[in-house]
């Protein structure tokens, strides 16, 4: 058991028999009341999504998720195939399940993989990716009317905010929970 306030985005929990992972979470405080922890919730089953209300105080109850560390294979069409570190089995994903992950995923990406009895739920990116760029602009010095930033296409096909002096074929870290870019790779 664990009080509402505790609850952060990733986590799973057991509600009325399903178990839900927490997607958006938004701690609300009311001018003369109690403050309300507002959640966005996947059912792992069958991917639903819910809003649920909890009461700062309140008890819920934890899930557990079991963390494992894979490999990002190939996509064959909307299937995602990943290899498991420890005993190399193969692990295929739907589209859907992988999300925005997509973004960041490339050929030979350690990343982990979160099940729940024994059935994969979501997958859990590092903090940043290196990725090269395949397509921008070139930046010309002096050119500030855009805060001396361009757009770049990486080679994920994400586009990503990037400084002038980047050009295509740079290897660039992007932040996986913002999205944003980091540093120029060494």
């Amino acid at each position: 058991m664990l009080d509402a306030g505790e609850l952060r985005k990733g986590s799973a929990i057991e509600l009325e028999g399903n178990i839900y992972q927490i997607v958006e979470f938004q701690h609300v405080k009311m001018q003369q009341r109690q403050p309300v922890v507002k959640l966005k919730l996947r059912d792992i089953r069958s991917g639903n999504v819910m809003e649920r209300n909890f009461q700062s105080g309140e008890k819920v109850n934890l899930a557990f998720l079991e963390h494992r560390p894979i490999q990002y294979l190939y996509n064959d069409g909307d299937l995602y195939y990943f290899m498991d570190a420890e005993n190399y089995e193969q692990i295929v994903l739907p589209l859907e399940q992988v999300g925005d992950a997509l973004n960041y995923l490339k050929e030979g990406l350690d990343l982990e993989v979160l099940t729940c009895e024994g059935k994969a739920v979501n997958l859990e990116l590092p903090a940043a990716v290196e990725l090269e760029i395949m397509e921008t602009e070139p930046g010309f010095k002096g050119d500030r009317a855009t805060a001396g930033t361009k757009p770049a296409r990486l080679e994920t096909g994400f586009t990503v905010q990037v400084p002038l002096f980047l050009s295509e074929g740079n290897v660039i870290k992007v932040s996986t929970r913002s999205g944003e870019y980091l540093e120029k790779a060494s």
